[in-house]
């Protein structure tokens, strides 16, 4: 038995012990808007890498594989309404998950992908084997309905420093929904774009004295679960962006302090602020 449809989203990504990022901080967020998390690791680690010690390992391609042929043979793809991609932890993880979104695909053709090209920030570089920023821009992407990377991961897959081209060529190969978060460090706020094939639009979120890990994980499964209710695009990035930054409001000012996920359900549902979206012209 599998939950009814309209109810599931897979989740492909990293897993903790401790923490919250990946889908550790993803599940959470979707169990919290009433949707069913069918989280499946990309890795098993007792916490993210910012810290002393991290123990646990990324999962073997074959195990992986494994793991989603099983997702198959209980009828979640057929089930799912939406399928997210994350931290993919080597190439071969990769290869794996774009082999499983190619079927997924095919098997259900009303599946929305969400592909979080998780590859680097404008603070750490790049974090991922090259090969994978390939396999994002040739595999991946062309499977997706929506594409959330931040500014930093968008203009290393386009290979330009401009997130608005990084955006046309994305939607030139696949997506037609992207949205770019962590754009215009340096300033006093954040901004977050969204591009559709009708319009840009741009919001603004102040910026906070705290750097937690998995703060894009969370955001895109907040997106995610509007999208999934029906909302649109600017709609469901705009709720994201607050509740992310309720999250963050209430996270540790420490260096890579964890977020406080659970404390803040409420708030990542309906969050209490609002940060509407402007026409970039």
């Amino acid at each position: 038995m599998v939950a009814s449809a309209g109810t599931i989203i897979l989740s492909i990504q990293s897993q903790v012990v401790h923490g919250k990022v990946g889908n550790s901080a993803a599940a959470p967020a979707l169990q919290a808007h009433g949707l069913t998390a069918v989280a499946v690791p990309t890795t098993l680690l007792s916490n993210h890498p910012h810290y002393p010690t991290m123990r646990g390992r990324v999962l073997a391609p074959d195990l992986l594989a494994d793991l989603l042929v099983g997702v198959e043979e209980r009828g979640l793809v057929d089930a799912a309404t939406m399928l997210v991609t994350g931290y993919l932890g080597s190439v071969e993880n990769g290869d794996v998950v774009a082999d499983f979104v190619a079927r997924a695909k095919r098997r259900n053709p009303a599946l929305r992908y969400v592909c979080d090209p998780v590859c680097g920030d404008d603070d750490l570089g790049g974090f991922v084997a090259p090969g994978l920023l390939t396999l994002f821009t040739r595999r991946l992407l062309p499977f997706a309905d929506v594409a959330t990377p931040n500014a930093w991961e968008a203009c290393s897959l386009a290979g330009c420093d401009d997130p608005f081209d990084a955006a046309r060529l994305f939607q030139a190969i696949g997506p037609a929904g992207i949205v770019i978060t962590g754009g215009n460090r340096g300033s006093g706020d954040l901004q977050t774009l969204v591009f559709d094939r009708q319009a840009v639009r741009r919001i603004r979120t102040p910026r906070l004295p705290v750097r937690p890990a998995g703060s894009g994980d969370l955001f895109t499964a907040c997106l995610l679960a509007k999208l999934a209710r029906g909302w649109s695009l600017a709609r469901a990035a705009e709720d994201a962006a607050a509740a992310l930054h309720a999250v963050l409001l209430r996270t540790d000012p420490e260096r890579w302090a964890e977020m406080p996920v659970e404390m803040c359900l409420d708030e990542i549902v309906t969050p209490s602020a609002r940060f509407p979206s402007t026409p970039c012209v």
